[in-house]
């Protein structure tokens, strides 16, 4: 039986050029709610819950990268959404990567990028520069012991992230409530996508698939480094010509979720981008 798209739920606020968030591995639309309330005096702010994640349905197949790819394409064509900004963060920005592969620059307009590698996990044996650029968080080991991990105890994979989530400074309210958003994701579909997701090599989509497309992008990523160093993200805005790269610092909260810790700082940049 042919696998079909899922009719994605969203959060919505404003109107305006519409801007559409495409949440993390795990993740939900409640995560964005500083964008929500921050740019929808300005813009058309659109947060997807992708499949298995938050509100959207959980069908027993479909976690893989490019599934999703389809389902954020179908629902873009679904709401009549043309000339989009589209946004990514951390897993987000391999499902627009796997867009763009598939469907070209269909309905989007500019791109943003937030703090993601284009390589997840070092099977290649890079080391040195080229192991920061391409921003390797796992090991196949280490990749394949988390996702097990996850199958088993996904509360307590959830609590382990932190550090790798968030600066030590987060308040421990935002970390309770994103652990409430992780978990509504079944542990065995959190499992499987995180599997497909962390074998994912997206260096010559960025190159040859991204890049000729010349859509106006911004590249974000966190000083701290607390999941992909911000040579990766360097790498990718010098691989799209015209890129815009932000770095938030140790002192802006440049975690891996930056726009949660210092939505000013973040949702400042999307303006600028935006316009």
């Amino acid at each position: 039986m042919l696998e079909t798209a899922v009719d994605l739920h969203a959060t919505e606020q404003g109107r305006g050029p519409a801007l559409v968030f495409v949440p993390g591995w795990s993740q939900s639309a409640a995560g964005f709610h500083y964008q929500l309330d921050g740019l929808s005096d300005r813009y058309r702010v659109i947060v997807v819950d992708l499949r298995g994640h938050g509100l959207s349905p959980k069908p027993p197949s479909g976690y893989r990268i490019a599934r999703l790819a389809a389902d954020l394409h179908a629902f873009l064509v679904r709401r009549g959404l043309e000339n989009v900004v589209l946004a990514g963060h951390s897993m987000g920005a391999s499902v627009i990567w796997s867009y763009l592969e598939q469907f070209g620059a269909a309905r989007v307009a500019k791109l943003i990028f937030i703090d993601q590698a284009p390589l997840v996990t070092n099977g290649l044996g890079l080391s040195g520069h080229a192991l920061l650029e391409a921003g390797c968080a796992f090991t196949p080991e280490t990749l394949y012991a988390t996702a097990n991990a996850v199958a088993a105890d996904q509360a307590a994979v959830v609590d382990g992230l932190r550090a790798a989530f968030f600066s030590p400074h987060v308040d421990p309210a935002t970390i309770a409530a994103n652990k409430v958003e992780t978990l509504k994701m079944p542990a065995a579909y959190a499992a499987r996508l995180l599997i497909d997701h962390g074998s994912q090599d997206w260096r010559d989509v960025i190159r040859h698939v991204v890049a000729p497309l010349n859509l106006p992008t911004l590249v974000v990523g966190g000083a701290l480094a607390t999941l992909f160093p911000p040579e990766a993200q360097a790498w990718i805005a010098a691989q799209i010509p015209g890129a815009t790269l932000a770095i938030l610092s140790a002192e802006e909260r440049g975690s891996h979720f930056l726009f949660l810790e210092n939505p000013g700082r973040f949702n400042a940049l999307v303006r600028s981008f935006a316009g």
